[in-house]
């Protein structure tokens, strides 16, 4: 395990957690954490024994985008690491590795944060996180992939005009918009995450990480060619041995079993 300076990794019983660790600095964006975190990335798609990746911030915000101070001090600046184009894959990664990958935003989540956000299959919020895109506020058209990622999950229209003015929007208006799948309140947060990974690492391994593979796949195909993919796997799949546990669980009203 590779140890890091600006995140935490930690890889236990089929789950990564990655918590952007910058707290001082409300997790705000140098380029070592750029940097750190596109590893800690390749690191956990490497890594055949996890099938969900939870990635979070530490103490009251997710990440709100680049550090300005350390962007903009001289001294700050000149300690920081010299970013190549390699480095900005993060939000790629987080969409096209193998795992699941969720984005549990525990508070402020703009700029270059919310582009690593779009990139996690899923996203559930803190009641009174706030999100912004925020480039424009900034003078810069953006990065981390935002043109690409968010209007495949709110649509053209409201990607638009949440890049377009730069406006401040809560975790319920992002729940109504469909660009994260829970919120909760504060004091629930932590524990209703927990349960949500849970429910997604009793999940049959080969089927997870499967559907997750059909969703990448489907991307790239036409309908038909996909369906043709799909049902080879599908059959494949139907015969094995997770399946017929999980056939015996369901006639016999338990939890499945997988080895």
């Amino acid at each position: 395990m590779l140890n890091y300076t600006t995140i935490k990794l930690e890889c236990a019983s089929g789950l990564a957690r990655l918590t952007l660790n910058r707290p001082d600095r409300r997790n705000g964006m140098n380029n070592l954490m750029v940097r750190e975190t596109c590893q800690a990335l390749q690191q956990v798609a490497a890594d055949a024994t996890v099938r969900v990746l939870l990635v979070s911030g530490a103490g009251d915000a997710f990440c709100p985008g680049a550090d300005l101070r350390s962007m903009t001090s001289s001294e700050e600046r000149g300690a920081d690491v010299a970013l190549q184009s390699e480095d900005f894959q993060a939000p790629a990664l987080l969409h096209t590795m193998p795992q699941v990958t969720i984005a549990a935003v525990n508070g402020a989540c703009a700029g270059a944060g919310f582009g690593w956000a779009c990139g996690a299959d899923l996203r559930v919020a803190r009641a009174g996180a706030m999100f912004n895109t925020a480039f424009l506020n900034v003078a810069v058209a953006g990065d981390m992939g935002v043109p690409w990622s968010l209007p495949r999950i709110v649509g053209a229209a409201k990607a638009r005009e949440w890049s377009f003015f730069c406006e401040k929007f809560s975790a319920e208006d992002a729940l109504a918009a469909g660009f994260v799948a829970r919120v909760w309140a504060a004091d629930e947060f932590g524990p209703k995450v927990e349960e949500l990974v849970r429910s997604l690492l009793r999940k049959s391994p080969t089927a997870l990480l499967t559907m997750k593979a059909h969703y990448l796949a489907a991307e790239a195909m036409t309908y038909k060619d996909f369906l043709l993919l799909e049902t080879e796997r599908h059959m494949r799949i139907s015969s094995s041995k997770h399946t017929a546990e999980a056939f015996r669980a369901f006639i016999e009203k338990r939890e499945p079993v997988f080895d």
